[in-house]
């Protein structure tokens, strides 16, 4: 693995120091991102040393952190050739540890909490990453203090729970939780691992940048396609090309990046589309995809910028669309995705109709999730709601 060079903040490119674990820029609140000597690892990391190495994400050590991981055995999922569409590929992040590709990103973050000597992790989820961060600390010997939304899937509620996490149910959305953590943090002596609130969640992210690549044989796709709530994974990928450029592994061409959110909550295509810079909170935003349903992306200017850059798209599908395409992949492809991963499928059908892609473009479709954590809503049964907040073992309110 690698010494960090420094943080740079994405908005005014200040370097930071590494030698204390650092959120976003005091100056501007910039994302900051993880920066290595990449001149120095192009002569000595070379792509033909991946062969021999095991099978997980951490076979890109040198990209990332210099720590002792604390790893469930994530990353290197399935890419798998669509038996609909010839040159279409389905990313099965599903297949990950706690059932999504958060685990990436909570790998790295947990790792490197550890590092610093942080002891109590608080984080918002919409259910996914907070399973991830709870077994994450749990592997770590670490507290972890999740704030959910209350109507969050019971699947995640009961595995957080069963993690030993401390779980509290916030009425409201995501932004809420958020709300809630910066409140309580600095009384309460957590330091947050929200989405893009520090810089390590992008690292373990942008490792599927990296597996795409390499299981292409070093041909990127004409286009990828991601569900984007937070867009932690479209920013992370976006990352890993450039780092790949600069040690030579791949050159300057670059995929087509497609970000697809539900009809009912789409803060992203509606700047995309009005072409602004940055996004305008979403009032009233409710789905199925309980992963999309981010009002208001932390990055994203980030993600803006990056589908503009790339050429790519901004999609939006309705519940019955993603409802749909996740029955139709599981029947076709044997591929059983979350709502939030068959919106890629949704996306794309949605594309070929327009003409933006054609038949002879290669595209990779991620499912970010296993449909297995969203089965209530998958069979068509609406959440209970709990009543007040109470508390329950390791969780606040009944699971």
């Amino acid at each position: 693995m690698s010494p960090i060079s420094y943080f740079e903040c994405t908005k005014c490119g200040a370097h930071l120091t590494t030698d204390h674990p650092q959120t976003t820029c005091p100056k501007d609140g910039g994302v900051l991102y993880v920066r290595y000597d990449t001149e120095n690892l192009k002569r000595s990391f070379k792509r033909d040393a991946l062969y021999t190495r095991s099978a997980s994400m951490w076979r890109y050590a040198e990209v990332l952190p210099d720590a002792t991981p604390v790893t469930l055995g994530e990353g290197f999922t399935p890419l798998l050739p669509s038996q609909e569409f010839p040159r279409v590929y389905i990313k099965d992040e599903g297949l990950n540890p706690t059932g999504s590709f958060k685990a990436r990103g909570m790998s790295v973050a947990v790792t490197m909490a550890k590092a610093y000597g942080l002891r109590k992790l608080a984080a918002p989820s919409a259910g996914n990453a907070g399973s991830a961060l709870a077994a994450y600390a749990a592997a770590a010997g670490l507290e972890a203090h999740i704030f959910m939304p209350r109507d969050v899937p019971r699947a995640n509620r009961v595995e957080c729970a069963t993690y030993g996490a401390k779980v509290t149910l916030v009425d409201g959305l995501i932004s809420d939780c958020a709300r809630t953590i910066a409140e309580r943090k600095d009384k309460e002596g957590w330091f947050e691992v929200s989405t893009l609130k520090e810089p390590f969640r992008v690292e373990g992210k942008k490792t599927m940048g990296y597996e795409v690549a390499e299981q292409l044989n070093w041909k990127l796709p004409q286009a990828i396609i991601f569900p984007t709530g937070g867009g932690v994974g479209l920013i992370g990928m976006w990352k890993a090309f450039e780092e790949m450029e600069s040690l030579g592994w791949i050159g300057p061409e670059r995929p087509k990046m497609v970000c697809v959110q539900s009809a009912s909550c789409a803060p992203i295509v509606k700047a995309y589309d009005e072409g602004k810079s940055s996004s305008e909170f979403w009032p009233g935003a409710s789905t199925l995809a309980a992963g999309l349903r981010v009002p208001k992306a932390y990055g994203d200017y980030l993600i803006l910028d990056i589908l503009n850059k790339s050429g790519g798209a901004a999609v939006s599908a309705n519940d019955a669309e993603i409802m749909e395409a996740l029955r139709h992949w599981a029947q076709v492809e044997g591929v059983f995705a979350a709502p939030e991963g068959a919106a890629s499928l949704a996306a794309y059908r949605k594309l070929r109709a327009s003409g933006f892609f054609t038949a002879d473009d290669t595209v990779v479709l991620f499912n970010t999730g296993s449909g297995l954590k969203s089965l209530e809503v998958i069979d068509g049964e609406k959440s209970r709601k709990p009543p007040a907040s109470r508390q329950i073992g390791g969780i606040i309110g009944p699971y």
